[in-house]
């Protein structure tokens, strides 16, 4: 353990893991329940509190995080007040984030808990205040975490923060859904805009090994897994550092999926740079049956003027060359991207110009942010925008973006979807076009982790809506283990609560062009985001619900997706909503015909029993 910074012993207790002599020891004055818990307590008997902020390379570290410290028999729990530890998994690239973070950590100290924070915020930011007396792990030390969540729970204050190779892709794991694998293919990036955080955290590119993801990719299928989402800072620099390419990668993971499409591939975000020269390749992995026909090509800005001032080494011309190209050579193509509202320097006329590119287009997702200076950037230093223009620029570009009706068109269509788990809603379960569209469908449960026929029978803004006609590929109950790292949340892209459709407005988009990043969220789960259409697998669907939802089927459909969109529909935990009067008395009716059937039967029985 040679690369622990600082670790401040303060009961004397013996360390599970022996320490270097090179180790510098102090004092720390300990709390009860710290006392309570290295006298009483047997490592790995603990239950934790995990939760996580940002992107889905952020999910998947806490998934790494919380196979290993199951591995060593601790227990997890949503509930943070039944925790003996919270673990923080933390994002660096907007200022809300950071201030949830803030606000957790100091509920987490006023409530006497052991904290451990991971994550982009201590990596990037090793001197805050916030973390004076916490213990911290770093995003290339995730493979160690049992280490410091055991000697946290002693009363010591242990700092893993020295970088080293990349962790294994081998760790054990608890999966959010056990049917989406998240698989970091890459950390850090070759760039270096002036707004981001993130690059202080991740840091330079670094590559894993094909020969180690295609292994991944062939475990993660026999676990039963249906899709699997390459995460990266910037997939398309992928292999740069060590001499290989994305196409190269990418041919070789869809030459490991069944040749059914029982498991999809999602590709992940890209910077317009890097995959510039593979566009005719990268088109003809998109158009694979077993490869999502989606990407999430961030912008930024529609003025050059402003790209330059980001440093985002690409113009906007170059970024049309990348749209045009994949819509024109794959067919569904669907492209989401990023949009920065007030950046410094940005004047009307570069808003205008971002506001007629976004018409143009008419993207069906666009993650619109608004400028957040990060401390130690580039952009921190430089003038602002005022911050009522910058608000107002937002909200026009959220109307235009609102305005498009992405999904028209589709209705009556015959569409495959690929379903892996529940809508937030507790009744509609999530299934996803080729395209990767969103389809909201009533159905039973046993579905789940399955691909389906579907008729769309109506569109939304932000999703459409489907009827089952008949299920593919069924997936067998004991291929994947069915755990839930508890009270995490697991964007679909940019946002805390993220809706297939797009995410518009504040806080919920990121300004980083980071793979699927920067939700934010609280402990108490309050929120602001709009999107509420994030799958949820604490969510059951009951039969009786099912067949109910069934009759209401299309009648449901206006008023759900306008609640998806607004955010009225609150989590439920394994119930169905309150019927309505019309569903009470089916209900009723079901149960009269039921008890007269069988007081006909038992007056029959007892007749023949008299006469005999």
């Amino acid at each position: 353990m040679e690369d622990i910074e600082d670790l401040l012993i303060g009961n004397g207790a013996t360390p599970r893991f022996p320490l270097p002599a090179a180790v510098v020891v102090g004092t720390k004055k300990t709390n009860r329940i710290h006392n309570q818990l290295s006298s009483s307590s047997v490592p790995g008997t603990q239950t934790i509190f995990i939760k996580t902020f940002g992107c889905s390379h952020n999910q998947s570290d806490s998934e790494y995080m919380a196979g290993q410290l199951s591995a060593f028999g601790y227990s997890f729990t949503d509930n943070p007040d039944q925790a003996d530890l919270w673990l923080i998994n933390t994002c660096t690239v907007k200022s809300p984030s950071q201030s949830a973070m803030d606000t957790i950590i100091t509920k987490g100290k006023s409530s006497n808990k052991p904290l451990v924070v991971a994550g982009c915020v201590p990596q990037g930011s090793r001197d805050l205040k916030e973390l004076e007396g916490i213990s911290v792990v770093g995003v290339q030390q995730i493979d160690r975490v049992v280490e410091v969540v055991e000697e946290t729970l002693k009363g010591h204050q242990v700092r893993l923060l020295t970088r080293k190779k990349l962790p294994a892709l081998d760790l054990p794991k608890v999966r959010k859904n056990k049917f989406v694998e998240i698989l970091p293919i890459n950390v850090g990036c070759l760039g270096a805009c002036t707004y981001c955080k993130t690059k202080h955290a991740r840091g330079h590119l670094g590559s894993y090994t094909i020969d180690s993801l295609v292994a991944r990719v062939r475990s993660v299928i026999s676990d039963g897994v249906r899709e699997i989402w390459l995460s990266s800072e910037d997939t398309g620099a992928y292999g740069r550092d060590i001499g290989v390419n994305l196409p190269t990668l990418l041919n070789a993971l869809v030459a490991e999926l069944p040749a059914d499409a029982s498991t999809m591939l999602r590709i992940g975000m890209t910077n317009p740079p890097y995959i510039l020269e593979h566009l005719k390749e990268i088109a003809e992995i998109l158009r694979h049956p077993c490869v999502y026909s989606f990407l999430h090509v961030p912008v930024q800005s529609g003025s050059d003027t402003i790209l330059s001032a980001m440093n985002r080494e690409y113009t906007v011309s170059e970024f049309r060359t990348v749209v045009d190209t994949l819509t024109e050579l794959v067919p569904e193509m669907q492209i989401a991207t990023d949009i920065i509202c007030g950046f410094p320097g940005e004047t009307d006329e570069d808003f205008v110009q971002t506001v007629n590119l976004i018409e143009e287009y008419k993207f069906s997702q666009v993650h619109i942010s608004q400028f957040y200076p990060r401390p130690g950037t580039p952009a921190a230093r430089m003038k602002k925008v005022p911050s009522n223009v910058v608000k107002r620029r937002s909200r026009e570009l959220t109307t235009v973006f609102e305005s498009f009706t992405p999904y028209a068109g589709m209705e009556g269509r015959l569409e495959r979807i690929w379903i892996t788990d529940i809508a937030s809603d507790g009744i509609h379960l999530v299934g996803h076009t080729k395209g990767f569209i969103q389809v909201l469908v009533l159905a039973p449960e046993y579905i789940l982790g399955t691909s389906a026929m579907v008729k769309i029978t109506s569109v939304g803004r932000w999703s459409v809506f489907g009827e089952v006609i008949e299920t593919i590929n069924h997936v067998s109950d004991n291929k994947a283990p069915n755990k839930v790292v508890p009270n995490q949340d697991l964007p679909s892209f940019c946002c805390n609560g993220a809706k297939t459709g797009g995410c518009s407005k504040e806080p919920e988009s990121c300004a980083c062009g980071n793979d699927s990043c920067c939700g934010q969220s609280t402990l108490d789960k309050s929120d602001n985001s709009r999107g509420v259409v994030v799958p949820q697998n604490q969510s059951k669907i009951n039969f009786i619900g099912w067949v109910l939802g069934k009759r209401k089927h299309l009648h449901l459909h206006k008023r759900v997706e306008c609640e998806l969109a607004s955010g009225s529909v609150n989590e439920q935990e394994g119930s169905t909503r309150k019927l309505d009067f019309m569903d009470k008395a089916l209900l009723g009716g079901i149960s009269m015909s039921i008890l007269t059937i069988i007081v006909l039967v038992l007056a029959l029985t007892l007749r023949v029993n008299w006469s005999q």
